[in-house]
């Protein structure tokens, strides 16, 4: 860690305002996955301010979640929050090198694509500026000098769907990747593959197209009818894939990583038989309220050396009910 020790007083540095900044930069970015307005910041003022950068589509109720979570403990911290996202990689290090340009007081972000994040990285370090790490880039956040990491282990949950699928007696299983290149999807198919006994197969799609998502599924289904088993990375990308197996004619069940209300539903409805919940609200609570706990009283999650865990959980028919209420008010 090569930020300074946290003073008593939370710094105010008067330079341009970061929602403002940022809003001119998104404007002419059209590769941003964010149409936040400039006066689209959450929390208070004239305290701490917290840049919160990720990976995120935009319309991908998933960042929504995550998004709430900081709002919530932004809200309750008072903390001055701008919401920030783009799927592009140099995107989004742009968008982390102007916070660090206006001088905010923290900022949390993710590394699904670490290399990108080493250079802005390392400027907020250089600025004094504490970074945390959440969803993305377990194996990474160390090296890159965050303060903290918080998110799944995506390899471990891997492995846990292995031997669930196992347990299903699945024998064939076509893992499908949305975002080529995003380490995190990458760790959890590699994990199912190193403890499923059966057949595994990685299905690369663009997450951003559903008509092509089910296309390429629902023809890879066709073409060979052993596979009876489809995992996604994603709740949206998993229900377009029932929607696949059905066009498809094929008796492929669908599981997947991540949910939300109406994944929770098909759940409950049994036409997806499970889903690994990473709680992205928690995800964003916990990366804000860390930023302003470091700031306020020198805590580091975790000591700096170890993640803080929020999944996996499973989510099966039996668990759904008790989780739906959660899911309906966008926190789970």
């Amino acid at each position: 860690m090569n930020t300074r020790p946290p003073s008593r007083r939370i710094p105010r540095r008067r330079t341009a305002v970061l929602a403002v900044a940022i809003g001119l930069l998104t404007a002419g970015c059209s590769a941003s996955g964010t149409d936040e307005s400039p006066s689209d910041a959450a929390g208070g003022s004239g305290g701490m301010r917290v840049a919160l950068v990720t990976h995120g589509s935009d319309g991908d109720v998933f960042w929504d979640r995550v998004r709430k979570g900081a709002e919530a403990a932004a809200a309750r911290d008072g903390i001055e929050l701008t919401y920030l996202s783009d799927p592009d990689g140099a995107g989004q290090a742009d968008l982390v090198r102007q916070a660090v340009r206006d001088g905010v007081d923290g900022i949390a972000l993710t590394l699904a694509k670490p290399q990108a994040m080493k250079g802005p990285v390392n400027e907020a370090r250089a600025a004094d500026i504490p970074v945390v790490g959440l969803n993305s880039g377990l194996d990474a956040w160390k090296r890159a000098g965050l303060l903290a990491f918080f998110g799944q282990d995506e390899s471990l949950a891997g492995r846990a769907v292995g031997e669930k699928l196992n347990d299903l007696k699945a024998q064939h299983t076509l893992c499908v990747v949305h975002e080529r290149g995003n380490v995190g999807l990458e760790a959890r198919c590699a994990g199912v593959k190193k403890t499923f006994r059966g057949t595994t197969e990685n299905l690369y799609v663009d997450g951003t197209d559903e008509r092509a998502v089910s296309g390429i599924v629902t023809a890879r289904l066709r073409q060979d009818p052993t596979i009876d088993q489809v995992v996604t990375n994603g709740a949206d990308i998993a229900l377009t894939a029932v929607e696949a197996a059905a066009e498809a004619e094929s008796d492929a069940a669908v599981a997947t990583f991540d949910l939300n209300e109406d994944l929770v539903d098909a759940v409950r409805g049994g036409t997806v038989r499970f889903a690994v919940d990473q709680q992205p609200y928690l995800q964003g609570y916990l990366a804000v309220d860390a930023l302003h706990l470091y700031r306020t009283n020198g805590n580091v999650s975790g000591g700096g050396v170890a993640p803080v865990l929020t999944g996996p959980a499973f989510v099966t028919k039996t668990q759904a009910d008790s989780v739906a209420r959660f899911a309906a008010d966008g926190t789970r």
